[in-house]
C-alpha cells in the first residue's frame, strides 16, 4: 500500500476538488510520517543485530580462555593456567553484565519500537480511506458538472438535486477525513521524541553501568595478574619483543 498515494485533483473536473494548499499540505505531513515508519523500522532491526553482537561479543571471549585452558601448556603450567582462569572469571560477570544490557534492549528499546510499528499500517490505512474519499468527491463533482450543463428538464433537475445531495454526503465524509488526519498525524509525528527519550535513557544507563563494571573488572584482573605493577604498553611490547627475539635465537627457527 502506497503512503501517499498521488490524488488526482483535477482529472475531469473543472476546478480542483480541494486547493493545491491543502493537498501539499497533507502530502507534507504524510511524508513526516513515511519517514518516521521507515526510521522505526531500521531502528528495530539494528536493535536485534545489536544483541546479537553483545552476545556474540562476550561468547568468542569466553570461547578463547576456554580453548587456551584446554591446551596442554595450560595443564603444565600452572602459572598460566591460574591467569586464565582468573580471566575467565573476569569474563563470566561480564557476560552477566552484558545480558542485563540485552534485557535493557529488549524491553526498553525493541518491544517500544515494534509496538510502534504496528501504529503506521493504521495510519496508511486511513490515507487510504482518505485518498478513496477524495475519488468519489471527484466523482459527484463531475456528475454535478455533467448535470448542471443539460437542459433543465423534469428528469434532469431531479437527477441534478439527488446529485448535489451525494455531493454534500461525499464533501463532508471528505472533510472529516482529511480534518482528522491533518489534526493527528503531526501529534503522532511531534510525539516521537517523548517516545523514544525513555529508551534511548535506559540504554545509555545500562551501557554506563556495563563500562563501569568492565573497567573495574578489567582493573582488578590487571592488578591480580601484574601483581598491582602498572605496565605501560611500551613496557609491553618490550616484554613480546625480547620474548620473540630469544624464539628466533633458537636453532630451529634460524633460516
Amino acid at each position: 500500500m502506497s503512503w501517499n498515494p498521488f490524488s488526482r485533483l483535477g482529472s475531469g473536473t473543472k476546478k480542483p476538488v480541494i486547493s493545491r494548499t491543502v493537498e501539499r499540505e497533507f502530502e507534507k505531513e504524510v511524508k513526516k510520517l513515511e519517514e518516521l515508519d521507515e526510521v522505526t523500522k531500521r531502528l528495530y532491526k539494528d536493535g536485534k543485530r545489536l544483541v546479537e553482537a553483545n552476545s556474540a561479543l562476550t561468547k568468542t571471549e569466553r570461547r578463547l580462555t576456554q580453548e587456551l585452558l584446554g591446551t596442554v601448556l595450560c595443564q603444565s603450567e600452572q602459572d598460566l593456567r591460574w591467569q586464565l582462569e582468573e580471566w575467565d572469571h573476569s569474563l563470566s560477570a561480564l557476560e552477566t553484565q552484558m545480558q542485563e544490557v540485552n534485557g535493557v534492549l529488549q524491553k526498553a528499546v525493541i518491544e517500544p519500537i515494534k509496538k510502534l510499528n504496528t501504529i503506521f499500517p493504521n495510519v496508511q490505512a486511513a490515507v487510504k480511506r482518505r485518498e478513496q474519499s477524495l475519488q468519489e468527491l471527484q466523482k459527484c463533482q463531475i456528475k454535478v458538472s455533467r448535470y448542471q450543463e443539460r437542459d433543465r428538464t423534469g428528469p434532469n433537475i431531479v437527477k441534478l438535486d439527488a446529485g448535489k445531495k451525494v455531493l454534500v454526503q461525499a464533501q463532508n465524509e471528505f472533510s472529516s477525513q482529511n480534518a482528522a488526519l491533518l489534526e493527528d498525524m503531526p501529534k503522532l509525528h511531534d510525539s516521537r521524541v517523548q517516545y523514544f527519550q525513555p529508551s534511548l535513557e535506559a540504554l545509555i544507563k545500562s551501557q554506563v553501568q556495563y563500562t563501569t563494571e568492565a573497567l573495574k573488572l578489567y582493573g582488578e584482573l590487571s592488578n591480580t595478574l601484574n601483581g598491582q605493577r602498572d605496565y605501560s604498553n611500551q613496557e609491553y611490547d618490550a616484554s613480546i619483543q625480547q620474548a620473540l627475539s630469544e624464539i628466533k635465537a633458537l636453532s630451529i627457527t634460524v633460516d
